[in-house]
């Protein structure tokens, strides 16, 4: 897992592959992050399928309570297909703009 901070936006990678470990770990450490716009890159797990972002269904919604923003990057999925409380693009860069869009600039 790898963070990184840019102004009002976290980003965090998971390095470990399967997005099921890298959640778990990000739940145990959620608390630390819960006070950011977080976006979470979920592309360097070949294999992730739409039940692996479904798992981050709780977490959307306890960072729209928080007026925060909750942004996957995956690049390999079927976006027709994704729940409306998640929100998932395939870059980056889309991630940043949402964030933004959401704050208002």
């Amino acid at each position: 897992m790898k963070v990184e901070h840019k102004g009002h936006t976290t980003i965090i990678r998971n390095t470990q592959g399967k997005t099921a470990d890298f959640l778990q770990k990000l739940l145990q450490e959620y608390h630390t992050y819960k006070s950011q716009n977080l976006i979470l890159d979920l592309t360097h797990d070949k294999e992730l399928t739409m039940d692996d972002v479904k798992a981050f269904t709780d977490m959307a919604k306890a960072q729209k309570k928080e007026k925060k923003s909750l942004v996957l990057v995956a690049d390999n999925l079927n976006f027709n297909a994704v729940p409306k409380s998640i929100t998932l693009v395939p870059t980056l860069l889309e991630a940043h703009d949402i964030i933004e869009r959401d704050l208002g600039f």
